[in-house]
């Protein structure tokens, strides 16, 4: 640059200037969409001329106040019933993982249809004014899954892969009895993505790779849920006095689509492509009346979906003809290019109607009043997304008090929804491999082994009575079956002979072992993958188990539990039968239903399902699609064997082709080790010393740290990069571990997770010997200085003085039960 002449500098500045610009608007334009590229459709029934009438008699009377308050919901984790006297809201949301009112996280019909009544009862009694009711929302993504004692049913892969529409509308609208009669109004489904790249977390929301199966299933969810839409009735029953909810098609658009699949990413596809993939089922729910829709959380071309207006208002509400509400997703709008979870006119201007505001809601109402007030937002905007919320609510029923279904008895868990839940299950199971062992004859003597046999939790996935379906147990479940009940029940209604042992092992040897096993739960962001589909990359405990018992002579069946298709020829080559189960929910008896014939060995249920995602033949590949180039998938889309119609699978390679890469940003001390890439650091190290202790009834699964007071010190847990856990910190995970107090402390003790440093000194007189557990929100540590964009030590403890602690099992949870800040505590 030193021999360029300023002339030349200034040409050259100009030229990038103008280039700059010119990228800049194509950019724009790839993220712009052009409403004659898509599919028209149609709201039906929303609107007719009682409806509207009715809308513009309540909108003629609402203050300011109130039309901003319609705009807004929030979680009940974040707003207590008392709010509503105050502040006008429009809808309340019961989040993944947050508890009803004065009770557990994991709570029956009663305490959830007491919280619904107190929202709706504090909300009424706002002084002055003009009334409207709440609308009460759930992630009933797979039966009313946040109900214990609800059905569970197979999560929508599997539902995909019985390509059976009418089961559809049938799993609608008994999720919707349930739902209704728990206090909700709304569920937060179904899910219309169309996954791309098996890596992505939510997969197993997605009914299948193919928008084919999505455009079957679309409709039909919705009309199983909602019902079909009639006209407004004034003081006769709407859709919730049916025991039916509203939907929300969801996530509008492109969720399956993110590059690598990380969730909540950018999806770089053209429009055509967009339409082509991953718009297709919202047509068919629009045809069918879907009452909203939800916008998703990704970019289109770097574009925030929340604040693309070229589709929510030009496309979905224009060219597609939606008459209902645009919901936003949690917080989703403070991720929109200059806005905050409680500041983004942005969103509304473009066409959200209402914001989901779990935790930001009030400071997002002051200012959302604010902006309207100084036009900001356009008045025309706010009536519009108003008089669209109205409409829902008037469709719904919700200005009328009766409430029918909430709280009846015998509708959660009733076993006419557990009979469609078991034939779900039977419907979706895919036999990739048979070598004549199954059926299993119900007089045979049969030993059911591995981790996923008898934990109910485990077979049901991810938002299951918790966000990520994490910390449950069978006793969670009183109207649910494991795979292991199911077995049992049938081979001894057989004559035969059933044993769990999960570990495999036995006294005297089966005729054959089912070893049903498989993904742990897992929801959003923290079911991403990076790097490789294998199955248990570097830890092939169940790959051992298998070949344990088939070095023993046993036959061996695999039932295999997941979210995703993963790359598991190394135990297909140890099973003389392979079954793809997904995740089937509560009723394991499914799985039985088809696997264990009569005493001859006859089938009772022959195999249903086929592959609605192709299987990957190595672990790298991560985007297979049937019709994409380069399409070379182990067992392709549509794949599935039956007893009618059998066929052979070969030995099958067993080199992944994919280098496996530590991923791990969540477990950091966990079975008595710190798994990679995390490590002990004692600062300065001749004054901490590090001992094995046995935790948990687990031989030396804990240590012991002593800090000999000399001095200030610190043990760490640190890893070998800067990690970014601003997504574990708006999803309100916290740190969990456990901890016995050895020693009182002598001085001040301090846990720190980057640069947020919190006073942990256990108070004078504080039990020794005794094991506890403790989480602590992630929210607590960045309040308190954490740059949660950057932590390399998530786990750093100080003391000032003497102390001696052990503690065991470090990790992040996404369960937030018990969880508290240690200033709270104090």
């Amino acid at each position: 640059m030193g021999s360029m002449n300023t002339k030349t500098l200034c040409i050259a500045l100009l030229a990038s200037t103008f280039l700059a610009g010119v990228a800049s608007a194509e950019s724009a334009a790839q993220s712009t969409a052009q409403p004659a590229k898509w599919p028209a459709a149609k709201s039906q029934g929303l609107i007719d001329p009682a409806t509207e009438a009715f809308v513009d008699s309540v909108l003629a009377k609402l203050t300011l106040e109130e039309k901003v308050g319609q705009l807004i919901q929030a979680d009940i984790g974040s707003i207590k019933p008392e709010d509503l006297k105050i502040y006008p809201l429009g809808s309340i949301l019961g989040g993944g993982s947050s508890p009803p009112l004065n009770a557990p996280d994991r709570s029956p019909q009663k305490p959830w249809v007491d919280t619904a009544k107190a929202f709706r009862e504090a909300a009424a009694q706002r002084v002055g004014g003009t009334h409207v009711p709440l609308i009460f929302g759930i992630d009933a993504v797979h039966g009313n899954n946040n109900v214990v004692g609800a059905t569970l049913f197979p999560h929508n892969i599997g539902l995909g892969a019985a390509r059976d529409p009418e089961l559809i509308r049938r799993i609608g609208k008994a999720t919707a009895l349930e739902t209704s009669a728990a206090g909700f109004d709304w569920a937060f489904g179904p899910t219309l993505a169309a996954p791309r790249d098996d890596r992505w977390g939510r997969t197993y929301e997605g009914y299948s790779e193919d928008p084919a199966i999505i455009r079957q299933y679309g409709g039909e969810m919705i009309l199983g849920l909602q019902g079909a839409v009639a006209p407004f009735t004034g003081g006769k029953g709407g859709v919730i006095q049916q025991g039916l909810v509203a939907a929300s098609a969801k996530h509008f658009l492109g969720d399956g689509g993110t590059d690598k699949g990380v969730d909540q990413g950018d999806t770089k596809v053209s429009e055509d492509e967009l339409v082509r993939i991953h718009a297709q089922g919202y047509v068919p729910a629009i045809n069918a009346g879907a009452l909203t829709i939800m916008a998703s959380f990704n970019s289109w071309n770097g574009q925030k979906m929340h604040g693309n207006k070229s589709l929510l208002t030009d496309v979905l509400k224009g060219k597609m003809g939606f008459d209902g509400f645009i919901v936003g997703d949690w917080n989703g709008h403070g991720q929109v290019a200059g806005c905050k979870p409680t500041d983004c006119p942005q969103s509304i201007n473009a066409g959200l109607d209402m914001f989901m505001a779990p935790d930001s809601w009030k400071g997002l109402y002051d200012n959302t009043l604010a902006q309207a007030k100084s036009g900001v937002i356009p008045m025309a905007r706010i009536d519009d997304a108003v008089r669209r919320i109205l409409r829902v609510k008037a469709k719904m029923g919700l200005f009328q008090a009766a409430r029918p279904y909430e709280g009846r008895e015998g509708v959660i868990g009733a076993p006419e929804h557990r009979a469609i839940a078991r034939e779900a299950v039977r419907k979706s199971l895919v036999l990739l491999k048979n070598d004549g062992v199954l059926p299993v004859k119900a007089s045979a003597n049969v030993l059911v082994a591995g981790s996923g046999a008898d934990d109910i939790g485990k077979q049901s996935g991810g938002w299951t009575l918790s966000w990520q379906g994490t910390g449950n147990t069978n006793a969670d479940f009183p109207n649910a079956e494991s795979i292991w009940t199911g077995v049992k029940s049938a081979v001894e209604a057989g004559g035969g002979r059933a044993t769990l042992s999960v570990d495999g092992k036995f006294d005297k040897k089966p005729d054959v072992a089912i070893v049903v096993f498989g993904e742990n739960p897992y929801a959003e962001g923290v079911g991403d993958l990076k790097s490789t589909l294998e199955y248990q990359p570097g830890d092939k405990a169940d790959l051992a188990l298998l070949k344990s018992l088939k070095a023993q002579g046993v036959k061996v069946v695999s039932v295999f539990l997941t979210g995703r298709p993963l790359w598991v020829n190394p135990e297909i080559n140890a099973s003389d039968a392979f079954v793809a189960a997904w995740l089937p929910g509560s009723e394991g008896g499914g799985v039985a239903d088809v696997l264990i014939g009569d005493k001859a060995g006859k089938p009772r249920h022959d195999f249903h399902g086929k592959l609605s995602f192709s299987w990957p033949k190595t672990a790298g590949q991560f985007r297979l699609n049937k019709g994409e180039k380069g399409y070379d998938p182990l067992f392709a889309y549509g794949y599935g064997l039956s007893y009618a119609k059998p066929g052979k699978v070969g030995r099958l390679s067993e080199v992944s082709g994919v280098k496996v890469v530590t991923e791990n940003t969540s477990n950091y001390f966990v079975g008595g080790k710190t798994p990679e890439p995390f490590a002990f650091q004692a600062a300065p190290s001749t004054s901490v010393r590090i001992a094995p202790v046995d935790a948990g009834n687990v031989q030396e699964a804990g240590r012991q740290i002593t800090f000999a007071g000399d001095t200030p010190a610190t043990l760490s847990i640190v890893g070998d990069k800067p990690m970014d856990l601003s997504f574990q910190t708006n999803a309100d995970m916290a740190l969990s571990f456990s901890y016995r107090l050895d020693a009182q402390a002598a001085g001040r003790v301090t846990l720190a997770m980057g640069e947020g440093r919190l006073d942990v000194t256990p108070p004078a007189g504080s039990p020794t010997g005794q094991w506890a557990g403790v989480k602590i929100p992630l929210k607590c540590f960045q309040a308190a200085g954490t740059d949660v964009t950057k932590v390399t030590a998530p786990f750093e403890l100080a003391s000032t003085g003497a102390f001696q602690v052990s503690i065991a099992e470090v990790k992040l949870t996404a369960d937030p039960a018990g969880a508290v800040c240690p200033a709270k505590a104090q």
